[in-house]
């Protein structure tokens, strides 16, 4: 890649506040749920490994931005591939480095590659400026099928006891696996946030590990409530069901589109989660257009998810359609969805018919209600506890 482009690329992921290290290559640690195998529905570009001239380029574009209370993400994802950086031989370095030269904030992600005694040495060097989010997945038996070249369960541990992780997410894999990891967890560092919940399998995570999601998820209830029986000091969060989650912000989901000022003969595209809320709770406030997760495929289904291509695969004859921002939302405030295709590219494709944007339905408020109602025990109090929910459940969502 010639240089012009590589900086080109670089500039893009610093638009959207990311530090676009790369290793130069696929990522070696070849987790089996890894939501990057395929990267298919983007356009990435294969950057080389990252330079100490490349990281003098981007420190020094970094440092010209003004400093907000955003967080810089360690590594590019939106036209690059996502790998775990802290297996490049100058990643603390450079972490190292720009916490010295900047005043900004810094997220990393990481399956723990990360030094145990240099990053908490930085955390308590830096404190407050470093979100560490540790994907310890899981540190039960199946670890190794899960992660076949992962860190050892002690090189997680030794992380984890210390200042630096903020949060720590794992999740239901089977009976005790959510239970035990909170657990062990809690018993190193009962500061840090306990995120919990499910894997979705896409359509291109292998048989076997798509039917140990779904395991997961069918022992879900049972690994939350005893979680929440054990009452640990640690904040626990669960936010990776996207049904569950529509059903605890089913009054804001209800009240935002009610806001939309929507007819009964309005076609209005969502995914599943949103569908089976206003099916149950608002049957006739519009035409609903279910539209699969059909692009990333397996268990998907999330609104923020879709692509136009989902949509477009849905649409017959309409004449007027109503679409949520939220799938709109690219990186830098472009209008365009996750694979990168533009909000003007997709209407081209359909000059008879005529896109409404409901700019109320937004990834702002969808993440804020996220988090606002993503504690376990909403999930075991408001959803396990609420007999609506099994109504919920069996919402049928159309062929």
């Amino acid at each position: 890649m010639d240089k012009e482009l590589l900086h080109e690329v670089f500039r893009r992921e610093m638009n959207d506040r990311k530090i676009p290290l790369s290793l130069g290559k696929t990522c070696p640690v070849k987790c089996a749920f890894c939501y990057e195998k395929d990267t298919g529905y983007r356009t990435t570009f294969d950057t080389p490994l990252t330079t100490q001239e490349d990281w003098e380029y981007i420190l020094k574009q970094i440092q010209a931005y003004p400093t907000g209370t955003e967080h810089w993400v360690v590594g590019g994802n939106e036209y690059m591939e996502w790998t775990d950086l802290f297996l490049h031989p100058r990643a603390m370095d450079w972490l190292n480095e720009f916490l010295d030269t900047t005043d900004k904030n810094i997220t990393l992600f990481t399956v723990g590659y990360t030094p145990a005694n240099e990053i908490n040495r930085l955390a308590e060097k830096y404190p407050g400026r470093i979100n560490f989010e540790l994907s310890v997945i899981t540190l039960g038996s199946y670890r190794k099928r899960l992660m076949p070249h992962g860190p050892t369960v002690d090189q997680v541990l030794k992380i984890l006891d210390g200042p630096a992780v903020t949060s720590a997410n794992f999740y239901s894999f089977g009976p005790d696996t959510m239970y035990g990891d909170a657990i062990k967890v809690s018993q190193v560092n009962n500061k840090c946030l306990l995120w919990m919940g499910c894997l979705t399998p896409l359509k291109y995570i292998d048989r076997d590990t798509t039917m140990l999601m779904r395991q997961g998820k069918k022992f879900l209830p049972r690994e939350a409530k005893k979680i929440y029986e054990a009452n640990l000091p640690n904040s626990t969060m669960i936010q990776t069901e996207s049904d569950i989650t529509a059903f605890l912000n089913r009054n804001k989901i209800i009240k935002t589109f009610d806001a939309c000022e929507l007819e009964k003969k309005d076609a209005v595209v969502m995914a599943g989660n949103v569908y089976k809320v206003m099916s149950l709770l608002r049957k006739n406030r519009a035409r609903y257009l279910y539209v699969p997760n059909d692009t990333l495929g397996g268990d998907s289904n999330c609104s923020t998810l879709l692509t136009f291509d989902d949509v477009g695969r849905r649409l017959t004859n309409e004449k007027r359609v109503f679409l949520p921002k939220v799938i709109m939302e690219g990186s830098s405030g472009e209008e365009k969805d996750i694979s990168g295709a533009t909000f003007d590219e997709f209407k081209s494709r359909f000059p008879n018919c005529n896109f409404k944007v409901l700019h109320k339905v937004n990834s702002k408020l969808s993440n804020k209600k996220l988090y606002e109602k993503g504690y376990l025990k909403n999930y075991v109090e408001d959803y396990l506890g609420n007999p609506l929910h099994e109504k919920f459940e069996a919402v049928a969502l159309p062929n």
